[in-house]
């Protein structure tokens, strides 16, 4: 009875949707690394020990190129770092202990993982949701690696099956309620982060706007977060709001 329960959580529901969506994406991964010359072993090995899509993409891109390797493992840190943020992030929201488990959990701090994690009203929730996310994408991920790479011979254009439009569908999906919610200064952030991003992406290489347009979020550090009009700005939502946080739980 417990493990339907657990089954039935909002925490597993939204981290199986997300895990088995985004991890489709493999296919295109492993037919691009194929594509690039790597063998199917080799794809898979990238895509279980690196674990991170746009690093991964972007190894790929600069060695199908031509580029060195040396350039392309620049470019694939480059967009990695960003995980170092996230699991600052995480670190309390997870608060796990033991050397072992954090590094295990380390290796599954990605953006799917985060934004299920970061989505959830509290710590126990949060764990599940990420390590049901860890779990589910990283396998999905790997093994639609391998089925791409063997079937690049008779797949000739795995794009045309929209899988890049994924990933971003999943994540307007997970901020859509926060916007929803969130103030003007909310809105401001998302609307600046999408115009650096768009701007930036005819003139920098691939992944760099995506960083460059989280500098947007250094807004929340000015001033006080100035809530929309409505009805969760009646009289005494805010001391109600300030009462429901003052347990231990996710805070955003």
């Amino acid at each position: 009875m417990k493990a339907i329960s657990l089954l039935r959580s909002p925490a597993v529901r939204d981290s199986l949707g997300v895990g088995v969506a985004v991890g489709a994406a493999g296919l295109a991964f492993g037919t691009a690394a194929a594509t690039a010359g790597l063998s199917p072993a080799q794809a898979v090995f990238t895509s279980m020990f690196m674990f991170t899509g746009a690093s991964q993409f972007a190894l790929i891109g600069v060695v199908a190129g031509g580029g060195s390797l040396v350039a392309g493992a620049l470019g694939a840190l480059l967009l990695g770092a960003r995980n170092t943020l996230y699991g600052l992030r995480l670190a309390d929201v997870l608060d796990l202990r033991g050397g072992l488990r954090r590094a295990l959990a380390a290796h599954g701090v990605i953006d799917e993982t985060t934004a299920v994690a970061l989505a959830q009203p509290d710590r126990a929730s949060a764990r599940l949701a990420f390590t049901t996310t860890y779990v589910v994408l990283g396998t999905s991920w790997v093994v639609t690696t391998l089925v791409g790479a063997l079937a690049t011979e008779r797949v000739s254009d795995i794009g045309a099956l929209g899988l890049d439009a994924v990933g971003p569908a999943i994540f307007l999906a997970l901020l859509w309620p926060r916007l929803r919610e969130g103030g003007a200064r909310t809105w401001l952030i998302a609307g600046l982060g999408a115009g650096l991003a768009l701007a930036a992406t005819p003139l920098l290489p691939p992944g760099v706007p995506v960083l460059l347009a989280a500098s947007a979020a250094l807004i929340a550090l000015v001033g006080p977060e100035m809530r929309v009009a409505g009805p969760a700005a009646a009289p005494g939502a805010a001391d109600a709001k300030e009462s429901d946080n003052d347990g231990e739980g996710v805070r955003s």
